[in-house]
């Protein structure tokens, strides 16, 4: 974990506002405010490319499954990987490995019910709490 640490330290910078900066970026993917599809419209393109039953095993009770970088790049496609990545300040590829070990942890969070809820997961600023919360425990 030492090396995904050193890669939140610099996006994170150790400050309260990297934390938002990460809060915001996944706002789009997952945040009521981010978009229209947010949690529900990303389980969507987990289930079109296959890998319906990662995702189901984040929201759902139990052991959540991995995922890779790669994996992530294909759902979320490579101009999405890019968009959040430049709002981040770091490159692509430094970008989906900490994603590959965050989303698993933080969808899991935000669905403690083992379902997404139906008022959808939250702001910006609730993914910040459970995002904060996430990174305290590391």
């Amino acid at each position: 974990m030492g090396l995904l640490d050193s890669m939140l330290g610099q996006v994170l910078g150790g400050s309260q506002g990297g934390q938002g900066d990460l809060a915001g970026a996944l706002g789009g993917l997952l945040g009521n405010s981010g978009g229209p599809e947010g949690l529900g419209g990303l389980v969507s393109k987990f289930e079109q490319a296959g890998l319906g039953d990662v995702i189901g095993s984040w929201i759902g009770k139990g052991e959540n499954a991995p995922v890779s970088g790669g994996q992530l790049n294909d759902v979320l496609g490579s101009d999405a990987i890019s968009a959040i990545a430049g709002k981040l300040g770091i490159s692509p590829g430094m970008l989906l490995p900490m994603l590959a070990t965050l989303l698993p942890s933080l969808i899991d969070r935000l669905t403690p019910n083992g379902q997404i809820p139906e008022q959808g997961v939250g702001t910006n600023e609730e993914l910040l709490s459970s995002l904060s919360g996430l990174l305290q425990k590391r």
